[in-house]
């Protein structure tokens, strides 16, 4: 089968799941416990997939953790570099799914999907449930050392993002953006010369991913030519902005660069802040 970096729940129910791991990275492993999809492991996106950090002005509230850790948590989930891995969470990939894919793509994993539509998409085709925790998976070495999706960071993305040759992508709500309200982060507002283009842009009314087609489309137009290391991608804290990533792969397209940090990292170090109101 064709690895799109988006799988659909009904795609997913053809495959014997024998043949895969399947991750949840739905927030809260209360939640899990109560409801998950049958063989399902659970991530969670701050003790798992973050570097918290006592003060978000270092790198956001998100960090990302080094490749070694990162690598231990695949290592205790018996996760091996040749295996099929689906993920899915229960904010159609905006909650963490979106960056799980992405950091296992950033370590050189390639047969990694994000199940289109999440739990309850998976539910509605009727794929198994159930609930609590199942047996430790076996634990393996996964070998990796370093990043290879590019970064960017507070300093990069200040010296260039009021320069046209640039392009810096917003993909908070549209409110958040233009700084009416801020509902997490300290001060409300954007990055000076950024772009607004919300996350869930990428998605239909019913909440599916547009198709590829759709998407490419979208951001060929957005980016006009520009060369992926020339766009920067960032959210909040460097979560849902892997979810315009993915909708960027599954366009075909080469996957910009991710600011990790975010606007909770950039509201937080003094840094000049637009507000449109």
């Amino acid at each position: 089968m064709d690895i799109t970096p988006i799988i659909s729940a009904n795609d997913l129910l053809t495959i014997n799941s024998g043949s895969y791991v399947l991750i949840d990275a739905s927030f809260g492993k209360a939640n899990f416990e109560k409801k998950h999809l049958k063989g399902a492991l659970h991530v969670d996106l701050n003790a798992d997939l973050s570097d918290i950090k006592e003060n978000a002005a270092n790198g956001g509230r998100h960090p990302l953790p080094s490749p070694d850790a990162f690598c231990s948590l695949l290592s205790k989930l018996g996760i091996e570099p040749e295996d099929h891995v689906f993920v899915y969470d229960d904010k159609n990939g905006a909650n963490a799914a979106a960056r799980f894919w992405w950091m296992m793509r950033a370590i050189g994993h390639q047969k990694v999907q994000v199940l289109d539509g999440g739990l309850a998409a998976a539910e509605a085709a009727g794929f198994p449930l159930e609930a609590g925790i199942g047996p430790a998976p076996k634990s393996t070495t996964y070998p990796a050392k370093y990043w290879n999706l590019p970064l960017s960071n507070l300093e990069e993305v200040e010296r260039v993002s009021q320069n046209p040759d640039y392009l810096v992508i917003d993909v908070r709500e549209n409110f958040r953006y233009r700084g009416e309200s801020e509902p997490i982060d300290l001060v409300a507002g954007h990055i000076p010369g950024s772009v607004n283009v919300p996350y869930f842009s990428n998605l239909d009314e019913k909440g599916f991913y547009l198709p590829a087609e759709q998407l490419k489309t979208k951001y060929a137009e957005l980016v006009g030519g520009k060369k992926a290391e020339n766009i920067i991608v960032h959210c909040g804290s460097g979560v849902t902005a892997c979810h315009t990533l993915l909708a960027f792969a599954q366009a075909e397209m080469d996957i910009p660069k991710l600011y990790v940090g975010s606007w909770s990292e950039w509201s937080r170090n003094d840094k000049p802040i637009l507000k449109e109101m």
